[in-house]
């Protein structure tokens, strides 16, 4: 393969199916496909149809068989229980048989569903992994998720069986799961058949007759027994995995995961983009109720060889915001990646990077941040601090691996503050108008991909083509609607301003509150922000700003805010007409670190709104409110 990006760019336009075919090469396949690109299966096409094989097998097995059996591959850090384990391939390995024989006995089989309900411990990743031996699809559902929402997903995946934990550790206090999962149950129109719980020692679960069943004594016994459960041959276009996503009508989305594609693209992309070796340690700050947990904290570093890092914990208050560097010191991770709402609560507890210094981070070769737009002040204050290439990227929970990034694996290319840099090969990326037309370079748009979309992105929603269809490709005929909207250069560099719902109209003027984020955070007391537009009788919209302060601001916040203004003013005019900015103590996310804009808009223009599924603490928005009704906003 070509060493530059332009070249391997250059390749896959020339010739998509032969520079995916060779990509494929690199996982172990027990029937070749038949075709690379089949433009007449699914949707809008599948990636190597007919081809057989095995996640779970390309995942442990074979890399046991490379030699790597007493390498370790999973590092389970939890601050929040004074816990570090280190997990062997060969013993993961023997886990994963034993949970697939417990599956099995159970009656579990290949196509079965099974929702994994857990917090940040290895156990999780072995459900994953032993779902996947067995050829039984998956399903994640982020652990505390409120018993409603777990039953949704429970009726639409018709799962068989649903695999938890007695509690997880949030704030520092145990958060009981059983009781959640029961009530889920009980509302839930489908009823699985059984519940394997893992025990923890922080908080026990009461287990409930003969659903109920103890997973740690239910793998030990499969183990004393001797259990052995070969993979199960799947077809690269059955599914892996389910993960769900908030609808907008309530009912959540189902993003199906294929098996050949996601191994094809996750491998490549492990090698090509984040340059990352066999052995070498990549810690992936998120959470495997997210897509980044699923693609880079299970999948990828074990497809490629490498040590993945399973952390429980937060970016600060486990114990401070020093957490990340210690980590990074003690495991001596190469890679690290995370949203940049993490780097910017990091910064407002720590604006100087004192306690960057107080651990040697020298193992540390580049920082990763996507989740959420990474704003110019953020990325250049972690570069200045860490002394590392900071590369921001842009996907989406539909696509499962970046749409766009600085392809470290491949040579960086120059940075521009502000920019997910340049599509990767797969990804033939543009910019539209509102009625479909290409735009000039520099204009902002709606950025659309391509069709086909590359391997490993998602090939439908669970049970709903029609859904599908309608939600991501019959806007723009041709095309995958990304929702999100903003520009490519001169250069080919993609900026992602904000989604296309964040566009406001002002008098007529279509203005990004991206651009507007961006104004408010180069301000040197501002650690973080959010901008929304408010309904106006006269402009249509008018953009409010939310600011969050460093922690070692001692100064008069209205001089702040009267600052902020006078900035946006500045950069972006009186066309912008920003006046209203406002100082709260924190702004209201989902668990994954996203900003919740979307229902603040709704609180300042007096809309109903319900507190959002996915949100970190629902207190935040409350007093979101209340600031707003100060201001004689909302209500």
């Amino acid at each position: 393969m070509a060493s530059s990006y332009s070249e391997v760019y250059g390749a896959w336009r020339q010739d998509p199916r032969a520079f995916w075919a060779k990509a494929a090469e690199d996982i172990d396949w027990l029937r070749p496909s038949q075709r690379v690109f089949d433009p007449a299966g699914g949707v809008y096409g599948h990636w190597f149809s007919g081809g057989e094989t095995n996640t779970c097998f390309n995942c442990l097995d074979r890399q046991v068989a490379a030699g790597r059996a007493d390498q370790t591959a999973l590092i389970y850090d939890s601050p929040v229980t004074g816990t570090v384990e280190h997990w062997t391939y060969g013993a993961m390995l023997a886990e994963v048989v034993a949970l697939a024989a417990v599956y099995r006995d159970l009656g579990i089989g290949k196509g079965d569903r099974i929702i994994i309900y857990m917090p940040m411990i290895p156990q999780a990743a072995f459900a994953m992994l032993a779902a996947a031996r067995i050829g039984a699809v998956h399903s994640v559902v982020f652990g505390g998720f409120a018993a409603n929402e777990l039953a949704t997903r429970i009726s639409d995946s018709q799962a068989r069986l649903i695999v938890s934990a007695s509690c997880g550790i949030e704030g520092g206090r145990a958060i009981a799961y059983k009781p959640l999962l029961d009530a889920a149950i009980e509302i839930s129109a489908h009823k699985p058949d059984h519940c394997l719980v893992y025990q923890r020692e922080t908080l026990q679960a009461e287990l409930r007759g003969k659903r109920d069943i103890d997973l740690a004594s239910a793998v030990s016994a499969a183990k004393h027994k001797g259990a052995d459960v070969p993979c199960t041959p799947v077809l690269a276009t059955d599914p892996l995995y389910i993960l769900y996503t908030s609808g907008t009508t309530g009912q959540p989305k189902g993003v199906v995961r294929d098996t050949g594609g996601h191994m094809v693209a996750l491998l490549w992309s492990m090698q090509n983009f984040f340059g990352l070796k066999p052995g070498e340690v990549f810690w992936a700050a998120s959470d495997i109720g997210w897509v980044v947990g699923h693609s880079y904290i299970v999948y990828g570093p074990l497809l490629n060889g490498s040590t993945s890092v399973l952390y429980e914990g937060k970016p600060v208050g486990t114990p401070d915001a020093g957490a990340y560097w210690r980590v990074v010191e003690q495991h001596g991770v190469t890679k690290l990646f995370t949203a940049p709402t993490a780097f910017r609560a990091i910064r407002k507890e720590d604006p100087q990077g004192e306690l960057i210094g107080r651990h040697d981070i020298s193992s540390l070769q580049a920082l990763f941040l996507a989740g959420e737009r990474a704003d110019p002040d953020t990325v250049a204050w972690a570069q200045a601090k860490l002394g590392v290439p900071v590369i921001d990227n842009w996907w989406q929970t539909e696509t499962g691996w970046p749409v766009a990034g600085n392809p470290i694996g491949l040579g960086l290319l120059p940075v521009k503050y502000g920019s997910a840099a340049v599509p990767l090969p797969g990804y033939d990326v543009q910019v539209l108008d509102d009625a479909g037309h290409p735009v000039a370079k520099g204009t902002l748009g709606n950025v659309v991909i391509k069709l086909p979309l590359p391997p490993g992105c998602l090939p439908t929603f669970w049970n709903a083509d029609a859904r599908f269809r309608e939600a991501c490709l019959s806007e723009f005929p041709g095309y995958y609607r990304t929702a999100d909207a903003g520009y490519i250069d001169e250069d080919g560099y993609i900026f992602i301003m904000s989604r296309t719902d964040d566009i406001i109209n002002v008098a007529g003027h279509r203005l990004s509150t991206g651009a507007m984020e961006e104004i408010c955070a180069s301000h040197a007391d501002v650690a973080e922000c959010a901008v929304i537009g408010i309904a106006d009788a006269i402009k249509g919209q008018i953009p409010a700003g939310f600011l969050v302060i460093n922690a070692d601001v001692s100064r008069e916040t209205t001089a702040i805010e009267r600052e902020v203004v006078a900035l946006v003013r500045e950069r972006l005019g009186p066309v912008a007409a920003f006046k209203t900015v406002i100082c709260v103590k924190r702004l209201p996310k989902t668990r994954s670190g996203k900003i919740l804009r979307g229902t603040m808009q709704k609180i300042a223009d007096r809309e109903s709104w319900k507190m959002p599924a996915t949100i970190d603490d629902p207190a935040v928005l409350e007093e979101i409110a209340a600031a707003l009704k100060e201001r004689g906003i909302g209500g």
